[in-house]
């Protein structure tokens, strides 16, 4: 997309400004802000992604930090701002993915253990018991999963030597990314902070969702020492200031002012502040975050119980999340597989050449089925095949498959917390697609919007940062922010989407079962 400068289209005078981190899966990026939320600067670093073996997934986390340092420095250089312009620091991070490191030393034990990574999928079952996957999920809102950083923590204290002593020792500590890289910046082995946010916490299946405290019987069901958890606070408060590493002298004394996973800040980002705004982020997969106000509620239709954000000492917000596996990655597949397209924005050419999609229905279920099934055994399937089908059907049959997933997801929202989707804030690559935006728009009758400044995770780290240090008073002086690109609303009938839908919900029945064992 090209609406992400890498420098300032427009003049943004003095300061100050925010910085905000987003230490992403595969790159760390820093991006300036100024107070109307738009981008002064950008510099971002991709590292290196370590396949061990098959479906085990690994970072360098000295490498990370190494990279950090650089982004930031290199944002601040390209604005050409200096210390006395930057008013604090907020940070975004990939989910669940899993450090220990040693307290002394400031040294990784281990690699960190990618989100992606299903190395604990024995261990996941053997927790589960008698009771399985839902044994957890009423104090933490969460399945027990691979996804999740508790199980990961185990692993590496059964199978790294003499780990298990050290950690029970207190000489080690745990953290998701975003523990780990304001340890650095606030010192390190010399007074760094140990902190996690709500957030993040609530990734690991070790945190009650309902006292925002670490659950010490889970803990010592799952077989984690709490002595190794960093210390719960909330996602938009000052938690230390810079005084680590290369950029203790950059950026001393500044601010290290918030904290929120990525698809939270993402939600904080679109500034969806109240019960029943939503926002859904389309990459690779998409994931779709309804706001539900002070109550944690319980999913019983597959989607994820998770913390939304939490301001200073104000009360948590929560969201129910729904994940979907295959979106932006079926229209890769459709380039790089099939050669049925040379470039991803060519999808969109090709299937507006057609009315509707032929009859055709496409269920990318390439690993399985995310929510709101969770079925590992199921696989894509195309259905509805006659002679009269060309290529541009099937590639419309592929922009509406990310659309009915979607109304899925809102369908399993709505019969969880009674809650309709009213509108839909969109960001992510494939938002550049407007026929997909406008199916969006259909399915779910409901409008959808693109916000001016694409980058919401960067965003959202911004503005808590902002919030806690009164750069910006109140989340509504945020939402007078908020500026929209394009809005898509709603252009078919009941009866039609009725029964389109009626005929995808039929063929996504289909992929079931496939897998025998």
């Amino acid at each position: 997309m090209t609406d992400a400068p890498t420098t300032a289209s427009h003049s943004h005078g003095e300061g100050p400004f925010i910085a905000a981190l987003d230490q992403g899966t595969t790159s760390s990026r820093c991006i300036i802000f100024d107070r109307d939320g738009r981008i002064v600067s950008v510099d971002q670093k991709e590292h290196e992604q370590i396949f061990p073996r098959p479906g085990w997934v690994e970072h360098n986390a000295t490498e990370i930090w190494r990279n950090v340092q650089e982004v930031i420095a290199g944002a601040i250089t390209k604005a050409g701002v200096t210390r006395a312009d930057i008013q604090a620091i907020g940070i975004t991070n990939q989910r669940e993915t899993t450090l220990l490191w040693d307290r002394k030393t400031g040294q990784p034990v281990h690699n960190a253990i990618v989100w992606q990574d299903t190395r604990t999928d024995a261990l996941c079952k053997e927790l589960g018991r008698n009771v399985g996957q839902d044994r957890f999920r009423r104090e933490t809102g969460l399945p027990l999963a691979t996804y999740f950083a508790g199980p990961k923590v185990r692993w590496l204290l059964d199978n790294v030597e003499g780990l298990r002593e050290r950690a029970e020792a207190g000489d080690i500590l745990f953290g998701t990314m975003d523990s780990w890289v304001i340890w650095n910046l606030t010192g390190g082995v010399n007074g760094g902070r140990h902190v996690t946010d709500v957030t993040n916490a609530s990734r690991t299946l070790l945190m009650n969702l309902h006292s925002m405290e670490w659950d010490e019987r889970i803990c010592s069901s799952i077989g984690v020492p709490p002595q190794v958890l960093p210390e719960i606070r909330s996602s938009a408060e000052v938690y230390g200031e810079v005084r680590g590493g290369t950029l203790g002298e950059l950026l001393r004394g500044v601010p290290v002012a918030s904290a929120l996973g990525d698809q939270q800040a993402a939600l904080f980002g679109q500034t969806c502040f109240d019960e029943g705004e939503a926002k859904s982020t389309y990459g690779t997969g998409t994931f779709m975050l309804i706001n539900t106000a002070h109550k944690a509620i319980n999913s019983y239709s597959g989607l994820i119980t998770t913390v939304g954000y939490r301001i200073g000492d104000q009360q948590a917000v929560y969201a129910l999340e729904g994940s979907i596996a295959v979106t932006g990655a079926l229209v890769q597949w459709m380039r790089d597989q099939m050669g049925l397209i040379s470039t991803a924005a060519e999808i969109e050419t090709l299937a507006s050449s057609v009315e509707d999609n032929g009859g055709a229905y496409f269920v990318p279920a390439f690993s399985g089925l995310f929510a709101p099934y969770w079925r590992s055994d199921a696989r894509g399937v195309i259905a509805g095949l006659s002679r009269y089908v060309t290529k541009a059907h099937i590639a419309r049959a592929v922009l509406e498959a990310t659309a009915w997933q979607t109304k899925e997801i809102a369908d399993a929202m709505k019969k969880d917390s009674g809650v309709e989707v009213s509108a839909l804030k969109v960001d992510g690559g494939m938002t550049a697609n407007n026929l997909l935006m406008q199916t969006l728009a259909d399915v779910l009758d409901a409008p959808v919007v693109r916000p001016m400044v694409a980058e919401t995770t960067a965003l959202g780290a911004a503005y808590a940062a902002g919030l806690a240090t009164g750069f910006w008073p109140d989340v509504h002086a945020l939402r007078a922010n908020w500026r929209r690109a394009a809005e898509w609303t709603p252009a078919m009938d009941a009866e039609t989407r009725d029964r389109e839908y009626k005929l995808w919900l039929k063929a996504v029945q289909r992929t079931m079962g496939w897998l025998e064992d």
